[in-house]
């Protein structure tokens, strides 16, 4: 039994403001100063005005708080997305009618973007009406976890020009990573030195084990010791100034976040007329595919984290979401995702109900309304830094070896996923994924007849033992027949999954009948997984795809 179980509960709702207004404001108040820059930085990264990401936070903490499924997410503009509205941003511009100068040619994209959230948002909306919250089972991990490291990788290569003061000639991923050795000939030093010390301050800070410094929120002191810097090298006029090596560089405004006079002023509103060509559709398709899963996969893993051990609402938290997107979209926002860095600060921060994050969009709102000149004096090297070190943590080699462990297998298809994105788009990199992932299982075996359809015998002596004889394959895309069949079984009852007559479990399907397997214990009931003696692990991960012995 959970030792969590005889906790109580917080109320929801107006109960759960009264209770723990004091804490979830503390909360709020610590993850806005958390959330701020980064949702400068996401703007920064998604090619769109800053005040794009202000405004994504702003909703996604007033409305998409209060209609969530999930109790302990932050909601908001992640960099999981940037990427996305990068591409949507520079298609959109080659569509751009004749005529029109620099800035409305960036206008004309920047709005049809826009209209790109709201057939997301309607598109989740949908995917929320016929409960497709489930859908999240269907992805294999290793495909979703390459799909993140090359979007990490993607943050990563775009920033780094931004980040040493240069502005790169090409636009596709592969031409600003071929780019990145120019860059650093050519960097402007005083840029570069801001970039520096803020990615000491990021990397470093964690270092520290003294509790009162790890209170301190890392992208927070980066701003308060960037504003600083930025004023030293006087970036709020244009000029020039000579280096060591006697060159001229040139400094400005252009170097610091740039923000209207006053919220209003930063209200833009979509356009619609490009909305359903073939572009437009594959954006909208894209948009709303990366965007629920990630929010899906983030409240999985905030349940997880919660003491409490509540569970989700996925077919909700997909309406909440398509909500969010709307609203945001069609006053000029980015896209609304649960981002996990500042939700698991959320619940580090103690927070116990949903009103944390509510309040943290009210103080984005506060800091907006009343802040403006000082979030313009914010350099952008700055915020670049902190969108490098969110794309090296995707896509570190940590990510790699951690895939590696689980299998070879797992490794292959993470770098395939990887590398068909870097190559084409997400859509096809996903899609490239869980073909090959398909290729291995029947390499390993698995019937087609099998691939998406589980083959299950239930038998119960009684009302309270129930045996599951699965055949022929579990694997990710047969797993969600299997689960709804699990499902469809009374909970706190003895369950017992026999595995003897399959030919593989893949490890994704391994990952999920652990879950399933605590869930069920929580509930006060038991679930066995019996018949994996004759299967032989793909690697010594505990969680490993199992393949049935040959001849047996």
């Amino acid at each position: 039994m959970n030792s969590n179980n005889h906790l109580k509960i917080p109320a929801d709702g107006w109960a759960g403001l009264k209770q723990h207004w004091k804490g979830e404001l503390l909360s709020g108040f610590t993850i806005s100063l958390i959330a701020l820059p980064l949702c400068l930085g996401i703007a920064l990264a998604s090619g769109v005005p800053p005040m794009a990401g202000i405004i994504a936070g702003i909703v996604g903490g007033l409305l998409v708080s209060l209609t969530s499924g999930s109790h302990l997410t932050i909601n908001g503009p992640a960099a999981g997305l940037a990427i996305i509205v990068l591409t949507s941003i520079q298609g959109f511009k080659k569509m751009a009618p004749v005529g029109l100068s620099p800035e409305e040619v960036e206008m004309f994209a920047y709005q049809c973007t826009l209209a790109v959230g709201i057939g997301c948002g309607v598109l989740q909306l949908l995917f929320g009406f016929v409960k497709a919250g489930i859908l999240s089972n269907f992805f294999p991990s290793s495909v979703v976890h390459g799909m993140l490291a090359a979007i990490g990788i993607m943050i990563f290569a775009k920033q780094f020009h931004a980040a040493v003061g240069v502005k790169p000639q090409g636009k596709e991923i592969l031409e600003l990573i071929a780019e990145i050795p120019n860059s650093i000939r050519h960097l402007n030093p005083e840029i570069t030195i801001i970039s520096l010390v803020s990615l000491a301050i990021l990397i470093g800070l964690p270092l520290f084990k003294n509790k009162y410094i790890k209170m301190l929120p890392a992208p927070l002191l980066v701003v308060l010791v960037a504003i600083p810097l930025g004023h030293y090298f006087d970036l709020t006029h244009e000029h020039k100034y000579l280096f060591l090596d006697h060159h001229a560089y040139n400094l400005g405004p252009k170097f610091l976040v740039n923000l209207p006079d006053n919220f209003l002023k930063g209200i833009v509103f979509p356009r619609f007329d490009y909305l359903f060509t073939s572009f437009g559709i594959q954006m909208i398709i894209t948009y709303a595919l990366v965007a629920s899963l990630e929010s899906l996969l983030t409240a999985a893993a905030i349940d997880n984290l919660d003491p409490f051990k509540r569970k989700s609402n996925f077919n909700r938290e997909l309406f909440a979401k398509g909500s969010g997107n709307i609203l945001s979209s069609f006053i000029g926002g980015l896209p609304i995702i649960a981002e996990v860095v500042r939700s698991s600060a959320n619940v580090n921060n103690g927070a116990k109900t949903r009103w944390a994050n509510f309040f943290h969009g009210c103080f984005l709102l506060l800091f907006v309304v009343f802040l403006t000149q000082v979030i313009h004096q914010i350099p952008l090297a700055a915020l670049a830094a902190m969108l490098m070190v969110t794309g090296y943590r995707l896509a570190s080699p940590k990510e790699f070896i951690k895939t590696l462990r689980i299998g070879k297998e797992q490794l292959i298809i993470f770098i395939s996923t990887i590398v068909v994105t870097l190559a084409s788009d997400l859509l096809i990199g996903i899609l490239a994924g869980i073909l090959i992932k398909l290729t291995i299982h029947i390499m390993n075996g698995v019937p087609f007849k099998s691939l998406f359809k589980p083959f299950l015998t239930i038998h119960s002596a009684d009302n309270e033992h129930f045996t599951v004889d699965a055949e022929h394959s579990a694997i990710f895309s047969n797993f969600i027949g299997l689960k709804k069949q699990l499902d469809r079984l009374p909970k706190g009852k003895h369950i017992t999954l026999d595995l003897s007559n399959v030919r593989l479990v893949d490890h994704t399907v391994m990952e999920h009948l652990h879950e399933i397997q605590e869930a069920y214990q929580r509930n006060g009931g038991i679930f066995n997984i019996v018949g994996l003696n004759n299967h032989s692990q793909l690697s010594d991960h505990p969680r490993s795809a199992r393949k049935l012995n040959v001849g047996l």
